[in-house]
């Protein structure tokens, strides 16, 4: 398991974005315009790793990325313990759409 704090996560998501963007030769005023993400918000993004999940995922559209990320956080296949699991599975109509209460 990897273990990142969220500042260093957010500062990496900053680099690597940099990266892309100058992959593709784009200043970061050419970036801004093209994702409507305004530019100050780019700037403080690339130097301090904050910005809004919706400017990020726009930002993300222009560079590429953002199928990479949707299937990163997609939910794990279901693990089977036994063939009752599976039997189980097959016979449940519905699925949970919250979470067990405390």
């Amino acid at each position: 398991m990897l273990l990142i704090t969220v500042p260093k996560a957010q500062k990496q998501l900053a680099d690597h974005l940099r990266s892309r963007r100058l992959g593709m030769n784009l200043s970061q005023a050419g970036l801004a315009e093209r994702s409507g993400v305004a530019l100050p918000t780019l700037r403080k993004f690339e130097q301090q790793g904050t910005l809004s999940l919706e400017s990020f995922l726009k930002l993300l559209m222009v560079v590429g990325g953002l199928d990479e990320m949707m299937k990163a956080i997609q939910p794990a296949p279901m693990q089977f313990a036994s063939i009752d699991d599976v039997l189980a599975a097959e016979n449940s109509t519905t699925r949970r759409k919250r979470g067990r209460s405390k």
